[in-house]
């Protein structure tokens, strides 16, 4: 073919339609990461909302948290000041430990309990066997049967040998509906009468 001049044909590379769209992604993406303009409005309209829902989360935590510990810390109190009676208590102290809780915990009064039940082991019959129970509150003193059922929670003790269990109950109510929910918050504590060999109640035969 002399005289002509002969050409060249180069085949343009096809471009695939998914790599061009990635291609674009990435720029896009990439582009947005760069971005430093923004709208403080559009931003705290975002941002307020989960930063006052993590508020409430952490002082529900802290409440919750505070509430058992108080109740626990109350519980103690009362199971060590009856430890230390030398004479009978009556429905008149019990009615004043139960207020002593609710100061000491700054509850309603509907919303605390107190039971006190004086435990004796008989190592003989390998059991705990109930000597008195009383209650103040909406808890019922407590039965021979869940006296019984103590036994994985109650120490070891000679035969013969008195304790007095303490149990208080707290009807928690969290302060914002925020995962937690309402719940009764229960103390179980047992001491031993420290200055006599048991405690007595109304009077010691």
């Amino acid at each position: 073919m002399e005289g002509r001049d002969i050409k060249q044909l180069t085949k343009k590379p096809v471009t695939s339609p998914v790599r061009s769209a990635s291609a674009y992604m990435r720029g896009v993406i990439y582009g947005f990461s760069r971005e430093e303009r923004g709208s403080i409005a559009v931003e705290a309209v975002l941002i307020l909302p989960m930063m006052f829902w993590t508020y409430l989360v952490i002082f529900s935590s802290f409440h919750a948290y505070r509430t058992y510990a108080v109740n626990q810390k109350a519980a103690y109190t009362v199971g060590d000041m009856i430890s230390r009676e030398t004479n009978p208590i009556d429905s008149t102290y019990l009615s004043g430990t139960r207020e002593l809780i609710t100061y000491m915990t700054s509850a309603a009064p509907d919303d605390v309990s107190i039971r006190v039940t004086s435990v004796k082991y008989d190592a003989g019959g390998d059991k705990y066997e109930r000597e008195w129970s009383e209650a103040k509150g909406f808890m019922g003193a407590a039965t021979t049967t869940e006296v019984v059922g103590w036994a994985d929670e109650l120490p070891v003790l000679p035969d013969n040998e008195v304790i007095i269990v303490v149990e208080t109950s707290y009807k928690y109510e969290p302060p914002f509906n925020v995962g937690f929910y309402e719940r009764e918050v229960q103390n179980f504590v047992f001491t031993r009468p420290r200055y006599a060999p048991q405690v007595c109640w109304n009077s010691c035969n």
